[in-house]
């Protein structure tokens, strides 16, 4: 079997199949993950979100995100602070919002804002919302992650959390095909304790990371 794609190990275990994919389980950090063999392309994926209706006119949409605004806002420190949107989607909206509140803002995304120049700086917050579920190759997407936040800076981010392995087969988060990595309470510690992060968890569906000075 394949190590996982996230912590490396070797202590997976197949967990379920449907009529489109089977799904592992590493028993060393608790991710579960997409046979990667059932992967989309990218011109596949990029077609599932041109389908997207983004739109920081959305009021609906910006309650959604004020879940992870809210409270990363609250242990920011006063702006001016650099932030970047990792995965900002076709209608770059949380961006905005923090921009509002007076924080300096940047975007990158691979499919609709792919400037790999952002990806050179570091800043002190970074946001990942719905997006960390797509990553087909979590280890080298996370790190990314960690080393594009400053010294003592925040990593946000928003994603469904797996609460019951043993329901995971009716979970309909798991029925989209581009969601391919799927985390967990334990996931999350894991990697905090891997990587000397402080982890808080607001809600269900929302993570705040710390990193070390």
């Amino acid at each position: 079997m394949d190590r996982c794609p996230l912590c490396g190990s070797n202590d997976n275990t197949w967990l379920v199949a449907d009529t489109n994919r089977d799904y592992f389980r590493c028993l060393q950090c608790a991710l579960i993950y997409a046979d990667p063999t059932t992967h989309l392309t990218s011109s596949q994926e990029k077609l599932v979100y041109d389908q997207h209706r983004n739109n920081p006119n959305d009021i609906g949409y910006r309650q959604f995100l004020g879940r992870l605004a809210t409270p990363l806002a609250t242990r920011l420190s006063s702006p001016p602070l650099s932030g970047l949107d990792f995965g900002s989607g076709p209608g770059p909206t949380l961006s905005v919002m923090l921009a509002e509140m007076g924080y300096t803002m940047t975007i990158y995304d691979p499919y609709f804002a792919a400037q790999s120049v952002v990806l050179e700086g570091q800043y002190d917050f970074v946001t990942c919302t719905e997006a960390i579920e797509h990553f087909y190759q979590p280890a080298k997407e996370w790190g990314l992650l960690l080393r594009l936040v400053k010294p003592g800076g925040w990593l946000g981010i928003m994603t469904k959390l797996v609460t019951d392995t043993d329901a995971f087969e009716h979970w309909y988060y798991k029925n989209d095909p581009t969601h391919v990595s799927f985390f967990s309470h334990d996931t999350f510690c894991f990697l905090a304790q891997r990587d000397g992060l402080e982890v808080e968890f607001v809600g269900n569906d929302v993570i705040l990371l710390r990193k070390p000075q």
